[in-house]
């Protein structure tokens, strides 16, 4: 993995075209080397989730080249890799294991490392029945699926509501989880992490202690979508 954090950095640098091109065999090897890591992240966390087994590189992973139509930023690269194994795909809008490295330099995305458990951008009706089930069922929910997560994990507030819905008590245990439009856990790790023999089967065990988690919000998605 060395070799795609240099390249990153390398990259990060010389954010253009140019240099791109003159190091295209280099980015062609790397790439090789982040899809052998994944097809392995695969085999690994399709030991105990069996919706992941299936899944293919092109199921889940992404272009280097960015989209700066509506962005401020035009660098035309991205200076990460990532990986995201849901079932049904990275655009099936199930919850999934993510997993992310970047030049490492600073804390937050895209900057940093990090695995996360879960997705963004959900349908309003799946919030709805994430609300419901979580604020009823709050001590399964805690015990079942949030305690049985590796500790290093952290309930990613990004984007959350300022304030409670009204239609839920601001001093529930669960308060803060009826803010959130995302559900997603996170946890920041560093190069020492990521450079240690055997990553792959590492990251498949932490995400082992978020199936629980990734279920019981595709329970919602499916739910929904049964609906529909």
């Amino acid at each position: 993995m060395k070799e795609v954090l240099d390249f990153l950095r390398d990259l990060k640098k010389n954010n253009n075209r140019e240099w791109f091109n003159s190091n295209k065999a280099r980015y062609v090897e790397v790439q090789k080397r982040w899809n052998a890591f994944c097809l392995e992240l695969i085999a690994e966390i399709g030991k105990f989730d069996e919706d992941i087994a299936r899944l293919t590189i092109a199921d889940c992973t992404y272009r280097i080249y960015r989209d700066t139509r509506f962005s401020n930023d035009k660098s035309p690269y991205k200076t990460h890799f990532g990986v995201f194994l849901a079932p049904g795909g990275k655009k099936s809008m199930h919850a999934g294991y993510y997993f992310h490295v970047s030049t490492g330099e600073a804390k937050g995305y895209p900057e940093s490392h990090f695995l996360a458990s879960g997705n963004y951008c959900y349908d309003t009706r799946v919030i709805k029945v994430l609300r419901e089930d979580i604020s009823f069922g709050w001590d399964e929910f805690k015990s079942e699926v949030l305690d049985v997560a590796d500790k290093r994990f952290e309930v990613d507030m990004d984007g959350a509501l300022k304030k409670v819905p009204r239609e839920y008590p601001s001093d529930a245990p669960y308060s803060d989880w009826m803010r959130l439009k995302n559900y997603c856990l996170v946890s920041n790790v560093d190069d020492d992490f990521i450079l240690q023999p055997e990553l792959a089967k590492r990251v498949a065990e932490i995400f082992r202690t978020t199936k629980p988690f990734n279920d019981y919000i595709n329970r919602a998605v499916d739910y929904v979508n049964d609906g529909e």
